[in-house]
C-alpha cells in the first residue's frame, strides 16, 4: 500500500513505502511497536482519516 507522510513543520505530502513508515514511527515514538503502530495507522487512514503521530501525519492520498 502506498500512503503519503508529511512532518507537522513541512507543506509538502510525501509518497513513503512501509519500510520508511517503520523509520519513522521508530524515530519519533521509540517505547512502542513499530508494526502494530504502523497496522493501526493504516487501518485509520484507510477510513479517510489523518493520523499524526508526534511531528508526521498519514494519510492515504496526497
Amino acid at each position: 500500500m502506498t500512503f503519503y507522510t508529511q512532518y507537522t513543520y513541512e507543506k509538502k505530502w510525501v509518497r513513503t513505502s512501509e519500510k520508511d513508515a517503520l523509520k519513522m514511527i521508530t524515530e519519533e515514538m521509540p517505547e512502542t511497536d513499530p508494526k502494530s503502530t504502523l497496522q493501526y495507522i493504516l487501518s485509520e487512514i484507510k477510513k479517510g482519516k489523518t493520523v499524526t503521530l508526534g511531528t508526521c501525519r498519514f494519510r492515504l492520498e496526497a
